[in-house]
Formats: structure tokens, C-alpha cells, sequence
């Protein structure tokens, strides 16, 4: 009993050291991203992994095949950002069918980034490396105390093919993200067809 109650109480202190370490990690609440839908999204190129493999993202090249979801998170591995990604993995089939790439950035390096893109991601889509300047270019620093704590926050973009931002959802709760995301690219995606349909009718 007295071993059980002695680990119960160190699994709590570790939690509280974390929770005073990272503690925007555990907030809920939703908060405003700092570029706002109609914004052009700035250009990047960073080092990515998928499914292990090293590779390099160019967001200009990439938006020239369609949409591109663009998903800001703290820290792999933690349990939130995990979580995220697994919800993302499970819904890639539906992301795919909408024309739309997705793409997970957080601060951690390279090496971080490829093993989670196995075992985070599932091998479904990319993750990369958000360099500060990165974060810095989209607004999403984490704060602590109001210092920059090096990390992301949990802000999620969809960017049109036209390189202009159409939505920007931050709330440190991951659970909402995917639905966000993709609801916004299937409106594209419907808006693109109606546009066509409108096209053909004027032949």
C-alpha cells in the first residue's frame, strides 16, 4: 500500500512539474490567432518527415496542388499533441477526397519530427520543423509569464490555392481542430464546384 501511495504521489508531482514547466499546455480556452482569414500566408520552406522519410516542404509548391492545412502544435510526443495527430491520421482518407494537404509544424528538431511522424501521425501525413522564425511569421508563439517559451501554440490554418489564409482556429484543446479544418476545405472544395458549374454555363 505504502509503494502504491508513494508512486501515486510522484506521478503528481512530475504532473505538476510539467503543468508549472509548459503550463499553456493544459489551458482550454479558445484564444484569437493573429492572422486572420484574407491575409496572405506567408511563403516557408522547412525540413519535414513522413512516414519516417525526410523531406523538404515548400508551401508554394505544395498550394499549387490545392488547399493546404497547416497545424501549429506545442510539442511531439506530449499527450495532447498526440492525440491531435492521431485525430488528424484518422480523418486524412476525407482531407484527401477534399484536395487538401495537411501538415503538423511544432519546434521540436528533425529527429523528433521523424519518429513521430510514425508513430504520431501513423504515417498518414507530414510533420515538420517550425523554426522561430517560422513561428514568429505566423504569430503563434507560446507565451509564458509573457516571455516566448521556444514552442507553438495549437493554432490550426487553412490556406486557399490563391496563398491567402481562409480560416485560423487556436484553442489549446486539440479535439476541434480536425472538424475546423475540414469543414473549411470542404467548403473550398464546394465552392470550387459550384465555380465550374457557373463556368460551363456560360458556353
Amino acid at each position: 500500500m505504502g509503494g502504491h501511495w508513494a508512486h501515486n504521489r510522484l506521478m503528481k508531482l512530475h504532473l505538476i512539474r510539467v503543468m508549472v514547466a509548459f503550463p499553456a499546455l493544459f489551458l482550454s480556452g479558445a484564444a484569437v490567432a493573429d492572422l486572420p482569414p484574407g491575409k496572405r500566408a506567408p511563403a516557408f520552406v522547412t525540413q519535414g518527415a513522413l512516414a519516417g522519410q525526410v523531406f523538404s516542404f515548400d508551401l508554394r509548391a505544395v498550394l499549387r496542388k490545392g488547399p493546404v492545412v497547416l497545424y501549429f502544435y506545442p510539442k511531439s510526443f506530449t499527450q495532447g499533441c498526440t492525440l491531435e495527430a492521431h485525430a488528424f491520421a484518422e480523418s486524412m482518407d476525407q482531407f484527401k477526397a477534399a484536395g487538401a494537404t495537411v501538415i503538423g509544424l511544432s519546434a521540436d528538431d528533425l529527429p523528433t519530427q521523424t519518429k513521430f511522424s510514425t508513430e504520431g501521425c501513423r504515417n498518414k501525413f507530414p510533420v515538420g520543423v517550425a523554426t522561430p522564425a517560422l513561428i514568429k511569421a505566423y504569430d503563434v508563439a507560446l507565451k509564458r509569464d509573457g516571455m516566448p517559451a521556444g514552442l507553438a501554440t495549437r493554432t490550426s490554418y487553412v490556406i486557399g490555392t490563391d496563398g491567402r489564409i481562409k480560416l485560423a482556429y487556436s484553442n489549446m484543446d486539440y479535439r476541434d481542430h480536425v472538424k475546423q479544418t475540414l469543414d473549411t476545405v470542404r467548403a473550398l472544395q464546394g465552392a470550387g464546384a459550384a465555380g465550374a458549374v457557373g463556368k460551363s454555363h456560360t458556353h
